[in-house]
């Protein structure tokens, strides 16, 4: 049974589909060293309920993510290989890792056979090759299972409750922490969590709206 998202414990969400959610978790060594408790939520569920445009629908900022995660990744001396169409359907990757509860070794495989690999996991053939690479052949049964789905639903509405907007987004003494590049961020935070009760932060966080556009 997953935790109640709402505890203090800290977290860390991730969707398949993201390359910089890969990336993040190819740093795991770098994270703070505290348990997070890796939780698969469906980006598009996140984007759908606080009214954000993916990202592909704007040719390009397409262009521009996709150059940057490859830069990231060529920057960190992380294999890399795009999955040959995105967007992708995520949704069977998800229910895999959510049926499992995928430890951080499991969740590395999944993402590593989409972005090391190259494959796209919706596809009957590469969803069957990402349940052989993951060790988990009885994946189709897994992921077919009604407590799976409705984990992963439970999952994405109570990421919503917290303030989720986008993955991968660490949740560390309970304020979030969104993208790749916000590691430097958490690895501070967590030597210094006085940073987020200085004035000037308070100040920003709490900035007035100038124009509504």
């Amino acid at each position: 049974m997953t935790p109640d998202l709402g505890s203090a414990s800290p977290r860390w969400f991730y969707d398949f589909i993201s390359p910089f959610s890969y990336l993040l978790l190819e740093q795991h060594d770098k994270w703070p060293g505290v348990p997070f408790v890796l939780t698969p939520v469906s980006l598009y569920g996140l984007y759908r309920h606080w009214g954000q445009r993916p990202g592909y629908e704007v040719p390009q900022k397409r262009i521009f993510t996709f150059r940057h995660a490859l830069f990231r990744a060529e920057q960190l001396g992380i294999p890399f290989k795009m999955p040959p169409a995105h967007p992708f359907d995520s949704t069977k990757a998800l229910l895999l890792a959510t049926a499992v509860e995928a430890d951080v070794a499991c969740v590395r495989e999944i993402f590593r056979f989409i972005w090391r690999e190259g494959r796209d996991p919706s596809t009957d053939e590469g969803f069957a090759d990402l349940c052989r690479y993951a060790g988990l052949p009885d994946g189709e049964q897994l992921i077919a299972r009604e407590a799976a789905k409705a984990q992963l639903k439970r999952n994405t509405d109570d990421a919503i409750a917290l303030g989720i907007f986008g993955v991968p987004t660490f949740r560390f003494n309970e304020q979030l922490f969104w993208g790749e590049d916000a590691l430097p961020m958490v690895l501070y935070c967590a030597r210094t969590p006085n940073w987020l009760e200085s004035s000037e932060v308070k100040r920003v966080s709490a900035l007035p709206l100038g124009v509504v556009p």
